[in-house]
């Protein structure tokens, strides 16, 4: 099934039959690998860290497709799988992670450093200012700017109000205006 062909009516339909429930979770993968990997590498920054991540939620997708109903979309499952296992995996890790105490430019570094980072050192310091955000304004504010989700989605994901969440990505948003300004 090619991407233009992907229908998430027929691919639920096909995931409640069992011949058919590999080749339709196939799709899936293919449908929303990508866009569930940029989501997490934006929290986690470092490649090889969000490609664990995406597979443990694939995996965890896959554990508990028979529990799927369909009462949401696909993706949005898959994006509220992909925050817990991303979450499991800060709280796990945030000795080893960036924090507001961070030396400047060691976001840079990190990021400049990777082989997958393909920006610039202004995308670098962008990049910096969004992962010193705390947890819930850097996820909303990804979410937002980045994944570019609507608010209602964003609520169902993430099971947080419209209003607070466009407070988050307000406050996020003047977080990372006041840091870009300092570091001119």
């Amino acid at each position: 099934m090619s991407k233009n062909e992907y229908n998430e009516d027929i691919i639920i339909a096909q995931l409640k039959k069992e011949n058919l429930k590999a080749g339709a979770f196939s799709a899936i993968v293919k449908e929303h690998s990508e866009s569930i990997y940029w989501h997490v590498r934006r929290m986690v920054l470092v490649h090889d860290d969000a490609n664990d991540i995406v597979q443990n939620t694939f995996i965890k997708a896959w554990t508990n497709i028979d529990s799927f109903q369909g009462k949401s979309k696909i993706s949005t499952w898959l994006y509220r799988i992909a925050i817990n296992e991303t979450l499991t995996f800060l709280n796990k890790n945030q000795n080893t992670l960036v924090s507001l105490d961070t030396p400047e430019g060691a976001v840079a570094e990190l990021l400049e450093s990777d082989t997958y980072f393909c920006g610039d050192s202004a995308d670098a310091k962008f990049q910096e200012a969004v992962a010193r955000l705390p947890e819930k304004q850097r996820l909303v504010f990804n979410m937002k700017y980045f994944s570019e989700m609507k608010y209602e989605e964003m609520s169902e994901v993430l099971g947080t109000s419209v209003g607070a969440l466009k407070a988050s990505y307000h406050i996020a948003v003047k977080k990372i205006e006041e840091y870009l300004g300092k570091t001119d």
